[in-house]
């Protein structure tokens, strides 16, 4: 189900790209803004795993090091049929985890410091097999994808406010200025309705990625558990995190700030635990 309607969200993100283009830029103006955005999107997407790494300042680990960690991640991955992926530690105290990379030869799994203190085996290793599902689902190369189409409508959108400022609308001797505010409202409208989609879109992957990591660790109480304890911490122990990468952690980060509830990349954290709840264990 959350497949399909990953599907259903990425043709509305293009259906409503067509019709802001359409609108006020016809084909020439979706095709600039659109190249311009897989530009920059997949340029980050092919980066990312470096630049988030970076921004949180982790740190790579090897067996020896974290010896537990390195053999749980390569258990998980092996019963995922996956690659073993590189293992970092960041040194932030808010307990949290993500993983990243642009397909599974290249894929990386970082948790905090603070949520190897807190969580239990069973609740790390569903934390561990919710990243490694998100490996497996190619879940960047998604969100690359959403996040190429929505910068291609918020271009456009920019384009449509400069329009609508300096009277680049043809239309409007023909609708007596119905044009100019049809402008107005789209260049205000359509990127709200992009981003709504584009989180949307993230929080349709955090199911599949639950739903995943509960089989392939086989304990989805343990996960349902350690989101339990995550939800709480994350309030209680804030996290510097940047929003543009909020979308990349197992909880948000940001859920302690009341406006950024309000574009969540995240499903309601009880909703989660209650459908892990009701999976059998595997």
């Amino acid at each position: 189900m959350n497949t399909f309607k990953t599907t259903l969200l990425l043709g509305a993100l293009t259906g409503l790209l067509l019709l802001i283009g359409g609108y006020f830029g016809g084909r020439g103006g979706v095709v600039i803004a659109f190249i311009f955005a897989i530009v920059m999107n997949f340029g980050a997407y092919w980066f990312s795993d470096k630049l988030i790494l970076k921004m949180y300042n982790a740190q790579e680990v090897t067996e020896t090091q974290a010896p537990a960690l390195y053999t749980m991640v390569r258990g998980l991955a092996m019963r995922a049929s996956l690659p073993m992926p590189k293992v970092y530690i960041i040194p932030e105290e808010a307990p949290n985890a993500f993983a990243t990379g642009r397909d599974e030869q290249h894929a990386v799994v970082a948790v905090t410091e603070g949520i190897l203190r807190i969580l239990n085996a069973d609740e790390l290793e569903g934390v561990l097999a919710h990243e490694l599902t998100h490996i497996k689902n190619r879940d960047m190369l998604i969100g690359s994808i959403a996040a190429t189409l929505a910068g291609a409508i918020m271009m456009m959108a920019n384009m449509a406010q400069w329009a609508a400022i300096f009277g680049g609308v043809s239309r409007d001797d023909d609708e007596g200025g119905g044009g100019i505010i049809g402008l107005i409202l789209m260049a205000i409208l359509a990127p709200l309705a992009a981003t709504l989609i584009q989180m949307a879109i993230s929080r349709s992957r955090e199911y599949l990625a639950d739903e995943g990591g509960a089989r392939v660790s086989g304990k989805p109480y343990g996960l349902a558990s350690a989101l339990d304890k995550l939800g709480k911490a994350s309030k209680a122990i804030p996290m510097d995190a940047n929003p543009s990468t909020a979308h990349m952690f197992i909880v948000n980060p940001l859920s302690g700030r009341a406006l950024m509830n309000l574009f969540s990349t995240h499903p309601p954290i009880e909703e989660r635990i209650s459908r892990l709840r009701g999976m059998r264990p595997v």
